[in-house]
């Protein structure tokens, strides 16, 4: 069966990057770290704790990112359901080093929990308790995965909804017919949930081996033995940083005549068909953690990291913020250009009030087509504003 043509572009290649590395094998006690706020939520956004972490940690005033990573949907039920965290979390040194501690054994409340779909696609999930605060956060694009060695470059919604909504065997969308080969995660992955919705699969009703970790997908998928048979999915960032022995494919949605990458090319790391609407497998990270009558974050470590990870707090010069989420292969806010009020849902054309686009542009190509600045003055009637070394809109 055919399912899908792709679309090309040409820019500069990328270095590749590689596996996660192993954490050491260290547990203080999670509340002796300086200043701890104690999270949980989906694995994937590891690598931008990670990123996030290492910076807080070297602040003249620690603090310490802690984070345990499940799926999800646990980054709210925990709340809703008043369940304690036990067991061990990881947070990052100044080095970036992930390391272990320990919880408490009688169990600790989380500070924060980090999601990146609407809490609303979450079983027994109707809305969002009245004593957190939301925080919307970067996007996070997810990536339809095959080993390296498999000659596949495209898939379809179409395709994937037979493939995951039926079955390998039972799909018959060639060449994933081997049930054994098909991976997956469950219901409570916000990466499951997003491909459901975008494939029109009832949410429970995927199918697929569960890797219960994004970085387990990667590793089970790369080491398949039947690479042609090979499908799993994951976020971008951390299908980018595997690229080695991964591929990430283009994906048609439904109204498309053609698929695309996140990237322009299956080599470019710019994110460019997510920013600009082409690429339709995208989601923005969600925090939310408990605030006062004023909307603002009760726990100040809290405030202080989920408060620069999303801008709700004023971030320091000295801070690099929007460096780190664009290095880690997120996507800013203020470099989008189209947005959707609906997960996985239509798309309209969006300016962010401090739009960075160039400044993107030029961090993950190494050039930008803007006009280059030091001062407004610098700049064209057409984009006034000198953000970050480069002409932006007002």
């Amino acid at each position: 069966m055919s399912f899908v043509r792709r679309c090309t572009f040409v820019v500069p290649c990328a270095t590749v990057l590689l596996l996660f590395a192993a954490p050491r094998a260290e547990a203080a006690p999670c509340t002796d770290l300086p200043n701890p706020t104690i999270g949980l939520g989906g694995s994937a956004a590891k690598p931008l704790l990670a990123s996030f972490g290492a910076e807080l940690s070297a602040l003249p005033d620690p603090v310490t990112l802690v984070f345990q990573a499940t799926t999800s949907c646990f980054g709210i039920t925990a709340f809703i359901d008043d369940t304690m965290l036990t067991g061990t979390a990881s947070y990052w040194d100044v080095d970036g080093t992930e390391v272990m501690c320990e919880l408490p054994v009688v169990g600790i409340a989380p500070d924060y929990g980090l999601m990146s779909i609407d809490p609303t696609y979450c079983e027994g999930v109707t809305e969002i308790p009245a004593e957190l605060g939301e925080f919307i956060g970067p996007v996070t694009p997810w990536s339809i995965i095959v080993p390296e060695a498999s000659s596949q470059t495209t898939i379809s919604a179409r395709a994937v909804y037979f493939v995951y909504g039926f079955g390998a065997s039972e799909g018959m969308v060639s060449p994933w017919t081997v049930d054994a080969e098909l991976y997956s995660r469950n219901a409570t992955a916000s990466s499951q949930i997003a491909l459901a919705i975008a494939a029109n699969i009832p949410i429970g009703k995927f199918k697929g081996n569960d890797t219960m970790t994004a970085s387990g997908m990667v590793s089970t998928v790369a080491m398949s033995q039947d690479p042609e048979a090979s499908l799993g999915f994951v976020g971008a960032e951390v299908a980018d940083l595997n690229r080695g022995v991964i591929n990430t494919l283009a994906f048609q949605a439904y109204d498309q005549s053609c698929g695309y990458w996140p990237d322009s090319t299956p080599t470019a790391f710019d994110k460019q068909n997510v920013r600009d609407g082409h690429y339709y497998l995208w989601t923005p990270y969600r925090f939310y953690a408990p605030v006062d009558d004023a909307g603002v974050m009760i726990h100040e470590p809290t405030r202080t990291a989920v408060g620069y990870l999303t801008g709700a707090e004023p971030i320091p010069d000295d801070f690099p913020a929007l460096d780190l989420t664009i290095d880690n292969g997120s996507v800013p806010l203020c470099s989008m250009t189209v947005w959707r009020d609906e997960e996985v849902g239509p798309l309209y054309s969006y300016e962010h009030e401090d739009p960075c686009g160039c400044y993107y542009e030029f961090r993950t190509t190494g050039a930008s087509s803007c006009t280059p600045c030091t001062e407004d003055v610098d700049c064209p009637a057409d984009s006034p504003v000198c953000r970050h070394d480069y002409c932006e809109a007002s």
